[in-house]
């Protein structure tokens, strides 16, 4: 007799993981909470009061099921874009996005590129779709846009992956070069451009794209400048055509209606915006003084992290992340050599990186003494 679920080969084929492991988690495992919340990215300035305001207005009618359709921020997000709203998907996030949009366009063998380790939800949501997932090497820290089109065309990608500022390096390319990206895009190749931390780049590093141009999907997020990273709300640009292809799949009711109305009264808030632009910018500057100190460099940064250089190699990052978690600071590090020198330090109030301060210097010492 067969007992329990019948699962497909591909699904028995997977690894039981997933991309990350949340600092909730460690935190049950340590038996304490972290006392400086520093590796998941998240805006620790909150979102704008505005958006608080109007979600805790929201709570009360959370019997109702939120719009399917997202029209209201949909519509915010067409005047603020100046694009039209058939140009709009929302999503649960830009991970949601991108966990539709590979089922939308990769089936079993399918080839994807993207450059090794990189954002590796896009990866965890291309092997579970049975894509053939393709990786091109980063260079100089930066994802390499010719080296990425150039592997799309040799294999006939279907999807090919940039992020812009990069996760989990910081570094960027200018908007010229990513316009040139998108003009070498293959015929049958959709580039996807992830900006979730375009906010916080500097002016020039986000192009003017046609709306309407077929070749590439760009995505955004409230989850990092907006601090709705609880939330859930991404959404993506794209022609028509292929914005109306996620009803397909998507799920109709998948968006939190408080979620919904906190976005568009964040996106209305400029002044809060702002305000995180310019502490962002403030807490890079102090992780990069706080690595100096202690003999490291940090990497330019255009997100709202810093990737610290350990100076030595992957092993010795992660004895130094270790040793930080074991002094309750919370960090991250990329996944992929050379890059994995690096531990990735997100931007934290002053009181959090003072714990920094104090830690750094410690773990160090701890994890050259090991």
């Amino acid at each position: 007799m067969t007992r329990g679920p019948r699962y497909t080969p591909l699904a028995e084929s997977l690894p039981a993981t997933v991309p990350f492991v949340g600092p909730e988690a460690m935190e049950r495992a340590g038996g304490r909470p972290f006392r400086a919340r520093l590796g998941a990215n998240e805006s620790v300035f909150g979102p704008s009061p505005r958006a608080i305001a109007a979600m805790a207005e929201a709570a009360r009618d959370s019997w109702k099921y939120a719009d399917p359709e997202s029209h209201d921020l949909r519509a915010a997000l067409s005047a603020h874009l100046g694009v039209s709203p058939a140009h709009i998907a929302v999503g649960g996030g830009i991970d949601g996005l991108l966990g539709e949009l590979v089922r939308l366009t990769v089936a079993p063998g399918d080839v994807v590129v993207t450059s090794a380790g990189a954002y590796p939800t896009f990866n965890y949501h291309v092997a579970g779709f049975g894509g053939a997932l393709l990786t091109v090497p980063y260079a100089g820290d930066h994802e390499d846009p010719e080296a990425l089109i150039a592997r799309a065309t040799e294999t006939g990608a279907k999807l090919v992956y940039i992020a812009n500022p990069d996760n989990p390096m910081g570094t960027w390319h200018s908007a010229d070069r990513i316009r040139a990206m998108i003009e070498a895009v293959p015929e049958g190749t959709l580039m996807v451009l992830d900006e979730a931390y375009i906010e916080f780049a500097p002016a020039g590093t986000a192009p003017q794209i046609d709306a309407d141009d077929p070749r590439v999907i760009r995505m955004r997020t409230f989850s990092k400048a907006h601090g709705m990273a609880g939330a859930r709300v991404g959404y993506a640009i794209a022609a028509p055509e292929l914005v109306r292809a996620f009803d397909k799949v998507r799920n109709h009711f998948g968006m939190s209606r408080i979620s919904q109305i906190g976005a568009e009264a964040a996106l209305a808030d400029g002044d809060h915006l702002t305000e995180v632009q310019a502490a962002v910018s403030v807490a890079r500057g102090r992780i990069t003084e706080i690595a100096a100190a202690n003999g490291l460099a940090a990497l330019p940064s255009a997100a709202n992290f810093v990737a610290v250089d350990c100076g030595a190699d992957g092993a010795f990052a992660r004895a130094v992340l270790e040793e930080l978690l074991a002094r309750d600071v919370f960090v991250r590090m990329p996944f992929v050599a050379p890059q994995d020198r690096c531990i990735r330090i997100s931007a934290g109030t002053p009181q959090m990186l003072d714990l920094l301060e104090r830690a750094l210097p410690e773990a160090l010492a701890a994890a050259r003494a090991r």
